[in-house]
């Protein structure tokens, strides 16, 4: 397998931090698990600080921001994409896109399919179904181009593009800036334990002290995070009870 046009040393230096901080995200790693992420940085130059992996259901997937900097770094020609009518019914949310890699400007492109519908995509980006489908794409026609066996991410719709509505984890100074590796923390932990998401929102706000997740403090946000994992990991059933008793406080409520 090609290696990377970074240099050796510094693709070497990455792949070092990469295994840490895998050690550190997920204390379960096995040493097969650990190894793949290393031939991963190794041959694409791939970051897991920056996002560009993440680790889910015992593998590694890809993020589309880490294919497009792939494509970045292997100066790709370029990236058309199209929206496929005959397949495509915008009334039911349902969309197809084909998307076309150009590795250089002689190339006959390499092809890859996309689609989305409301059965096929998180709760939380409802209403965004088109630019997942084109997403999903141009995912696949450049994991095709450069030889990536993996799946994406944004392709099983666990962390598909955001909608504008959804709530945006804090920045370290509080701010709304979204940060990618507390964000997709959460959501691996959401997705693991099979948790519903709004529950754990109401859940985040109340540990944190605020009125929405957003308005509390990245370390009170990595705290929550941490703690969440632990109960989840300890007692699911005792967890599952806990979050339920936010939603009979927002019927109270009402």
């Amino acid at each position: 397998m090609k290696r990377s046009t970074q240099g050796p040393n510094r693709l070497q230096a990455l792949a070092r931090r990469n295994g840490r901080l895998a050690k550190r995200l997920a204390s379960g790693n096995s040493l097969a698990l650990l190894e793949q992420l290393r031939d991963l940085t190794l041959t694409f130059g791939f970051s897991l600080a920056m996002g560009e992996l993440l680790p889910l259901n015992g593998g590694w997937y890809v993020t589309h921001a880490a294919l497009l900097r792939l494509a970045l770094r292997k100066h790709c020609a370029g990236i058309q994409t199209d929206h496929v009518d005959q397949f495509s019914d915008p009334g039911a949310g349902r969309w197809v896109f084909k998307a076309t890699v150009f590795k250089s400007p002689s190339s006959k492109g390499f092809v890859g399919f996309g689609d989305a519908d409301p059965s096929n995509v998180s709760a939380t980006v409802r209403g965004a179904e088109m630019r997942i489908a084109e997403t999903r794409a141009v995912n696949r026609a450049l994991r095709k181009a450069y030889g990536i066996g993996l799946c994406s991410v944004e392709e099983v719709g666990a962390f598909s593009p955001r909608s504008p509505a959804r709530e945006e984890l804090p920045s370290s100074n509080g701010g709304g800036r979204t940060q990618p590796r507390l964000r997709d923390q959460l959501c691996l932990v959401i997705r693991h334990f099979k948790l519903d998401p709004n529950l754990v929102k109401s859940f985040a706000a109340h540990f944190c002290g605020t009125a929405t997740i957003g308005e509390a403090n990245r370390e009170s946000v990595e705290a929550f995070v941490t703690h969440l994992k632990k109960l989840a990991e300890e007692n699911r059933d005792a967890l599952i009870c806990k979050l339920n008793s936010y939603a009979v406080r927002a019927e109270v409520a009402t």
